[in-house]
């Protein structure tokens, strides 16, 4: 078990859970897992972690066949006072697995080690449920963005490029 399914597990969350064998030489891991799990990658969101210009971390969570646009993301972070920053960038992997405890290609929304600001890309909210990380590579946790988006009281925002 993961801190991610044990969280869903400890919070009665609706959820499933999906394993398949990752492909080390998979060039998105997201990709990857919705071809594997024979899901649009439109429902498949990846979790990334990003910095404020004031050093705070915050998670964006997005379709992983976007990019993230990072003046939205900072935009949506300012704009509920949630971060005060202008601009985000990438954190760095280090910073991501101390943060979060997972590795990359496998970090989770779920079960962080530190609880950080999250943003949810608006486009969540139309499917009934997501994909995302379950806490490593090649597992996948689906359930509802509603229920992600309260577990980790995060927001609805538009924060990919178009």
């Amino acid at each position: 078990m993961t801190p991610a399914i044990n969280l869903a597990k400890k919070l009665k969350l609706t959820y499933k859970i999906y394993e398949y064998t990752h492909d080390a030489s998979a060039s998105s891991y997201g990709l990857e897992a919705a071809e594997k799990l024979g899901v649009t990658a439109e429902r498949v969101f990846k979790t990334l972690v990003v910095k404020a210009d004031n050093g705070q971390l915050a998670v964006a969570i997005l379709p992983v066949e976007n990019t993230l646009n990072f003046k939205k993301m900072a935009k949506a972070l300012c704009i509920n006072k949630t971060l005060s920053c202008k601009k985000v960038q990438m954190a760095e992997p280090q910073e991501v697995q101390r943060s979060s405890g997972y590795v990359l290609g496998g970090v989770s929304p779920l079960g962080q080690k530190k609880r950080l600001a999250t943003v949810i890309d608006s486009s969540a909210q139309q499917h009934s449920t997501i994909y995302v990380s379950a806490g490593r590579r090649g597992l996948e946790i689906e359930l509802p963005a509603s229920e992600l988006a309260a577990t980790l009281k995060a927001q609805f925002a538009d924060i990919i490029d178009e």
